[in-house]
């Protein structure tokens, strides 16, 4: 990379962007989602591990499986979204490390360390929902990221088998600036940055 990019890319994809309460009835195509995926899929991850699995809820049946485990406060919104995607990990995501990370026999580190596992899937798949929500609002669309709604209702009513597990929520679509709060400041660099 040898140059900042232009003020506009910044504003949409940061200075700008507002999180969504609410969605104009705008769809999202498949052909948007695979584009978004295949945006988002390029952020870096530990050892290649790309833990996260996407779930993207579209249907009125996944929808209402999914209203069941929502705060109450997320449900009329999460309706009302286009989509909403259930970023969650796969805690064997180390089956894949010999095929995406062949550098280094990694897959024994994580297979008989449960724990190193969980907290490297926990890590990364955050990380990977955050590209996903940068990758959306570059390709156009607005997000409502959530954590209001029961993990274990979200796991049981799509992940029964258990290797999956949910790590948040983000409603996507086309946004209605109508529903947005006024935008909360954030904190300076000098009250949370040091440099060493």
């Amino acid at each position: 990379m040898t140059q900042a990019l232009p003020t506009a890319a910044l504003e949409q994809t940061f200075l700008n962007a507002r999180t969504f309460n609410k969605f104009t009835d705008q769809p999202v195509s498949d052909e948007t989602l695979r584009q978004l995926y295949d945006l988002a899929k390029w952020g870096p991850t530990s050892m290649n591990s790309q833990p996260a699995r996407f779930v993207f809820v579209r249907s009125a049946e996944a929808k209402a499986r999914l209203a069941e485990a929502l705060s109450p406060g997320n449900v009329a919104k999460t309706n009302a979204a286009p989509v909403t995607v259930i970023v969650a990990m796969d805690n064997q995501f180390y089956e894949h490390l010999p095929e995406q990370f062949p550098a280094v026999n990694a897959k024994p580190m994580f297979e008989g360390n449960a724990g190193l596992a969980e907290a490297t899937a926990q890590r990364n798949s955050a990380l990977q929902g955050a590209y996903l929500i940068i990758a959306a609002r570059q390709l156009g669309l607005d997000c409502g990221p959530m954590s209001g709604f029961d993990p274990a209702k979200v796991n049981a009513a799509f992940f029964p088998d258990g290797r999956h597990k949910v790590n948040f929520l983000i409603n996507l679509g086309y946004g209605d600036a109508s529903g947005n709060h006024p935008r909360g400041p954030r904190l300076p660099f000098d009250a949370v940055a040091t440099i060493a």
